[in-house]
């Protein structure tokens, strides 16, 4: 099974209605006694100009945002490909988002 970590971008598999999609990997790992589950924030193309929206121009993306108020927790058994990584900044402009979505 892969092992997904906070900060990379992966290409995820969320369900028949959700398709696969580019997801940002929001959560910590996960030790042995914890549940293999992942919170992700998955990228759009269709972009509303939301305040939760980051837009991070990433070579291996297409143009489009990370949505953070489409947060999703799955198994990391959906992990299809890994794509790259966030640099920090990028990192803590989706967590902003991510905090102000969620009220922290």
């Amino acid at each position: 099974m892969a092992v997904a970590n906070r900060g990379e971008v992966w290409l995820i598999d969320l369900g028949y209605v959700a398709k696969v999609r580019t997801c940002f990997i929001l959560s910590v790992p996960v030790l042995p006694q914890d549940r293999a589950v992942m919170t992700v924030v998955p990228h759009t193309t269709s972009v509303r100009a939301s305040r939760f929206e980051v837009s991070i121009p990433i070579r291996f993306l297409k143009p489009g945002a990370f949505d953070a108020q489409d947060l999703v927790t799955t198994s990391q058994v959906k992990l299809i490909r890994k794509l790259g990584n966030l640099t920090a900044d990028q990192l803590k402009q989706v967590e902003d988002a991510a905090r102000a979505w969620l009220g922290l």
